[in-house]
């Protein structure tokens, strides 16, 4: 079966492109490795959506899913292995079959680097978040810290200051790789304390994060630190391997694609976190979805 557009990853840029590509009549297939709906589906509650209050993440994604699926999209749960192209048309390789598409939409997202401390994957949701500005305003008026040393860290320990009622910065160096203004900045707040040259040996907790086992990497010292939540800044990993060969990616392994969606590949579009770009929530990944969707549909009439 030939398909207008295939798209790779479940997430929420995928299901909302697979949305757009049905409704402009075109055959579209959604092939998802993981579970239907991204690391939103672990998120307790999503409250930054606009339109919708409050929602848990794994509703969100399942109607997002339900909504594409009632509109003649194919989900496909298979692992995607690379892509091919024969006489114009574009191959989806994966661990079972190929899939021969006219264009296709790489929405393949991003995991988070995680720590690997005992008590992190078990408390995840539950006190230990990878998104300030998901999470952040669950933890107002309570004391948080963030893990890391680059911007996003930087960035997200100024956010959490202005609702949390303390943030300790946690960075295993003794200095900072983010932005020296917004270091400056957050030395001045009274609410955040830097502990440097130190890393998180444990979260600990039995149903909810109540703190911190830190060790300093120059006294060997170790210390608990008793937080409501912890927040892991210390970076993305792109899932963009396979399509190395396909479309160029930045030195960081990020799809190379503007607001256009367009990548340096012909047919081929890129929507989601796994492109470069600044910001990366779930209304940026939406609208990637569907201007990489209607995109697409243009390349198609042309």
């Amino acid at each position: 079966m030939m398909y207008d557009i295939g798209i790779i990853g479940g997430g929420t840029a995928g299901l909302t492109a697979a949305i757009y590509g049905q409704r402009a009549g075109k055959r579209t297939l959604v092939i998802e490795g993981g579970a239907f709906g991204g690391q939103i589906t672990t998120s307790p509650k999503v409250e930054n959506y606009p339109g919708i209050a409050s929602v848990s993440g794994s509703e969100f994604s399942m109607n997002l899913l339900d909504q594409a699926m009632k509109l003649g999209t194919e989900p496909v749960r298979e692992r995607v292995t690379g892509i091919l192209e024969e006489d114009g048309i574009k191959i989806i390789v994966t661990t079972e079959r190929e899939y021969p598409c006219k264009s296709i939409i790489l929405a393949t997202g991003v995991t988070h680097r995680h720590l690997g401390v005992p008590g992190e994957e078990r408390l995840t949701g539950a006190g230990v978040s990878y998104c300030a500005t998901c999470d952040g305003m669950f933890f107002r008026g309570k004391e948080v810290a963030v893990v890391g040393g680059g911007s996003t860290a930087l960035q997200d320990a100024e956010f959490l200051s202005e609702y949390c009622s303390k943030v300790y910065l946690i960075h295993r160096r003794d200095s900072f790789r983010g932005e020296e203004r917004i270091v400056e900045g957050l030395k001045k707040k009274e609410n955040v304390t830097f502990i440097l040259d130190s890393v998180v040996k444990e979260i600990c907790g039995e149903i909810q994060v109540e703190g911190l086992e830190l060790q300093n990497l120059k006294t060997g010292e170790k210390k608990k630190l008793p937080v409501s939540g912890v927040f892991v800044a210390v970076g993305q990993i792109p899932k963009n391997d396979p399509f190395e060969n396909v479309v160029k990616l930045d030195a960081d392994g990020f799809i190379l694609a503007a607001e256009d969606c367009m990548t340096s590949g012909a047919g081929i579009f890129a929507a989601g976190d796994c492109r470069t770009k600044e910001v990366r929530q779930l209304t940026t990944a939406a609208a990637d979805g569907a201007v990489a969707a209607l995109a697409a549909c243009k390349y198609l009439a042309e």
